[in-house]
Order: structure tokens, then C-alpha cells, then sequence
């Protein structure tokens, strides 16, 4: 049986400002995309024979977007792996392997980052079906990228000794990103192709191999393992054991090394949506050569030339340029070189180095129970737009160092303030004094849409204490 492993814990800093830590790039749909590169990931594999519910290995801050986007996809059966703290793919699939062989002990992973973009899915069916036939044979098998540029942003495979029919090659050696002159020897060569970062392999020979190669890395995966916390939708890694465990890609900690790794080459439109140049060229472009993308904003144009632009929430106008990234949110802006465009997580860096808020959140964000959205944050209030969705509620909880006044524009709300429990109609308000224990919920059949003033001496995120939780967010 084919399981296939979604990995979707990056943050994908290079596309900042629209991916986020809060709000990754995998999880975000985009302008040419139905759904999210996460859900599109799980799309294209419909159709593949003895196809399991999908494994996903997430951080636990993503747990309920994971589990929307699922349940919009209408896959109800998924398992979703919660890991406390990073520790790279090697250890990942490590412990989706373990969960793997819990339910089938002759499984094949199909491990697959959650944010790529695979134009042709029969091509791509091709090669996992080929990959299904060798990792049956016990070869861990990886899929090469044919190249179609002098790429210096990914990593390389060099191909070894090819079957009869070249379908497949044994791996001589990965190499690290090259430089400019380097890549162009590569391209040239014929020799060597992109490393994408997808395997196929036995959850079982995946192991086997882990332990010969990097067994404190098994040790510590197989101990996690053991203490999996089980909840009603997720399993939940220990992190005291967790964290102990070496940080370690599967490519250094087992591919490198073994002697079994074998390469498909993938010729299917492949791209991983590193930074903002791959997604002006994945786009269609007008007559200058510009990919302009308008949301909820607009964009317009005197001189400019081979651009992307876009604009998510006001207009963007932009003048005698060439070659660069404009990419506008409502709380920041992001102009850039094109070509230099792999250089924006050195800015991210920057920001977090800063403790500047922008590189975690969106003004808008996604939660269980629905969103709120941040109008206005000065020092001693903060205003925020709150939309509950029907049959949802916020946890019970208080805050220490502020008060909060709500307003019904929308619908009707169910509050609970202290020890009183009573609904707010529309146009209707209440103060929530710091300090009580409060509730709001929505028990009715549409959106409750509520402005939330917040008024104290500190208004972080952090400032509140949970009593009672649907959604398994309290601190044990």
C-alpha cells in the first residue's frame, strides 16, 4: 500500500511577505492556483492505485489549518503528525515511517513536500509507478529534476549507472548548491539533475537503513515514538524527546550513505516556488513581459518591464522599472531586485532579529473558531475585526493586563462574562473587564462578526490564560 508523506513544516521565508510563519507559503492559495499547494499536492495524486489516507507532518501552530484544508479536500481519514520543534526530514520520516508500519508492515512512503508545483500529473504518475517497482525491490528511490537552466538555488543529483531502458540510475553522489559556472558545467554535462526532495521507499527499509546510518537518529525517533500522544485528530510528538534528536536531512543522513539509493529522472513541470522570481515564471505574462496580480488591490504600470507585482489590499503603481518584485499586504511592502530575489530571507532574518511581528502574522488570522483581522494597534488599545463561524466558540480564558469592549455588527453572539451567560444582538455591546473569565460563541446558523476594542497597559497575544478548550490549545 502507498502512503503517502505530505511534509508540510516549512515557513517559507523566501516569499515573504505573503508567506508567514503563522500562515506558510503551502498553506496560502495563490493567484494561479485552486486551493492551496498543500491541497494541490494531495490533488494530483488522485488517481494512483492502492492509494492510503495521507500522513502529514506538520508543526503543532499548524495543526487546525492542516486540518481545514483536509477537510476541505473532504479526506477525513488523514493522520496528522504534530512535531513540537524542527528537526529536518530525516527524523520526520522517521516517525511517519513508525506510524506507517503500525497499520502495514510492507508500506511504501511516498515522502513529498507540501509546497511544489507539478504541472503534468500523468508524467508524474509515470514515474511514481516506476518508483513503486524499485522501492518493492527494496531501493530507496529518489526523483531528479531534468534541468532546464543553470540553476543555482537547488541542490544536484549526479546520475550513476542507468537500467536497460534509462528510466532509472544509481545515485554516484548529491552535491550542494554550485555556483554560476559550476551549474552551467552541469547543465552541459547531462549528467546531473535537480534534487527535488521527493522519495519513495518501504517504511520498513527507510528504518533499516536510518539505524545502520544514523542510529542515534533512530534511538531517538523510535523513543518519540513510543510516547506519541494520541488525540481525537492529531499525535502529538513528545517534545521532550524530540528535541534531543539530531537535526538532520534525509539526503546527509541516509541517501548520501547507503548503497541502495537509486534516481528517477521527473521531467513533469516541476517547480518548489522557492522565491519570487519561480512564481513570475510559472505565470502568464503580458506584452512587457509582467506578471500583475490584483486581489483585493490594484495594480498599474508606466515603463515597467519582465516585473512581478502584486498587490493584496491598495493600489500599487510603479514607473520605469525592470526586473524587480513588488509585493504588497496590508501591513508590508516588499520591493527587490528579481534576480536577487533567493536574498528576502536575509531580510526575514533581519525582521526577526528586530522582534518585528510582520514576519509572524498577517493582519488577518486564520484560527479554529474562525479569524480576526487587526485594524488598529497603538500604544494602550488595539482594535480588531473577530468573525466566529457558525457552531464555533473561543475558549474559555482571561486576560491579566487588559479590558475588552465588543461590538455585534454582525448576527448574534453568546457571551459568557464572569458568571453571567447572555446574548448580544447586532448593534449591541458589552465590556469585558480584565481579569473575568469570558467566552464568546456562536451558536446560530451564520457568520458573528464582532469589533473588539482592547484597552490596557499590554495587549500581546500572549496575555491570556484558556479555562475550558475545544480545539486542545490549553497548556498542560
Amino acid at each position: 500500500m502507498l502512503v503517502p508523506v505530505v511534509m508540510a513544516g516549512g515557513v517559507g521565508s523566501r516569499l515573504w511577505p505573503m508567506s508567514r510563519s503563522s500562515l506558510p507559503k503551502q498553506f496560502v492559495e495563490l493567484s494561479f492556483t485552486e486551493g492551496s499547494l498543500f491541497q494541490n499536492t494531495l490533488r494530483r495524486l488522485q488517481g494512483l492505485a492502492n492509494l492510503q489516507s495521507p500522513l502529514v507532518v506538520c508543526n503543532s501552530d499548524h495543526r487546525f489549518l492542516v486540518a481545514e484544508q483536509l477537510r476541505q479536500l473532504e479526506i477525513n481519514d488523514s493522520s496528522i503528525l504534530l512535531e513540537p520543534v524542527g528537526r529536518n526530514t530525516a527524523p520526520a520520516v522517521a516517525m511517519a515511517a513508525f506510524s506507517a508500519l503500525e497499520s502495514d508492515p510492507e508500506s511504501l512512503l511516498l515522502v513529498l513536500p507540501a509546497d511544489h508545483v507539478i504541472q503534468n500529473k500523468s508524467v508524474f504518475h509515470e514515474a511514481l509507478m516506476q518508483a513503486v517497482a524499485l522501492a518493492e525491490q527494496d531501493k530507496l528511490v529518489t526523483f531528479g529534476i531534468v534541468p532546464n537552466a543553470p540553476e543555482t538555488g537547488y541542490g544536484y543529483i549526479e546520475k550513476g549507472d542507468g537500467a536497460e531502458d534509462n528510466s532509472s540510475y544509481t545515485v554516484a553522489r548529491f552535491v550542494e548548491k554550485p555556483n554560476l559556472e559550476t551549474a552551467k558545467s552541469y547543465l552541459s554535462s547531462d549528467r546531473f539533475l535537480w534534487n527535488s526532495g521527493m522519495f519513495m521507499f518501504k517504511a520498513s527499509r527507510y528504518l533499516q537503513e536510518l539505524e545502520n546510518l544514523a542510529p542515534d537518529i533512530f534511538e531517538s525517533c523510535k523513543n518519540a515514538f513510543e510516547g506519541l500522544e494520541q488525540g481525537d485528530d492529531f499525535q502529538s510528538i513528545p517534545e521532550a524527546i524530540f528535541s534531543q534528536c539530531r537535526s538532520e536531512s534525509i539526503d546527509y543522513a541516509v541517501m548520501e550513505k547507503t548503497d541502495s539509493a537509486v534516481v528517477i529522472p521527473l521531467d513533469a513541470d516541476w517547480s518548489d516556488l522557492g522565491a519570487w522570481d519561480a512564481l513570475w515564471e510559472l505565470q502568464q505574462k503580458d506584452s512587457e513581459g509582467n506578471v500583475l496580480n490584483a486581489g483585493e488591490g490594484a495594480v498599474t504600470t508606466e515603463g515597467v518591464s519582465n516585473s512581478f507585482i502584486q498587490a493584496q489590499s491598495r493600489l500599487v503603481a510603479a514607473v520605469g522599472l525592470q526586473d524587480v518584485v513588488i509585493i504588497e499586504t496590508a501591513d508590508a511592502v516588499l520591493v527587490a531586485d528579481k534576480a536577487k530575489a533567493q536574498s528576502v530571507k536575509q531580510i526575514v532574518d533581519q525582521l526577526h532579529s528586530l522582534g518585528r511581528e510582520e514576519v509572524n502574522t498577517h493582519r488577518l488570522v486564520k484560527r479554529p473558531w474562525g479569524s480576526y483581522e487587526s485594524l488598529t494597534n497603538e500604544d494602550g488599545y488595539k482594535v480588531k475585526h473577530i468573525i466566529v463561524k457558525p457552531g464555533a466558540s473561543l475558549s474559555l480564558q482571561m486576560h491579566h493586563h487588559r479590558a475588552e469592549h465588543w461590538t455585534v455588527i454582525k448576527g448574534t453572539a453568546l457571551v459568557v462574562c464572569g458568571e453571567n451567560e447572555f446574548e448580544l444582538m447586532e448593534n449591541e455591546s458589552t465590556f469585558i473587564p480584565k481579569e473575568s473569565k469570558h467566552r464568546l460563541s456562536n451558536t446560530g446558523e451564520t457568520d458573528v462578526e464582532i469589533i473588539e476594542v482592547q484597552v490596557g497597559n499590554y495587549l500581546g497575544e500572549d496575555d491570556i490564560v484558556r479555562f475550558e478548550d475545544i480545539y486542545g490549545r490549553m497548556t498542560k
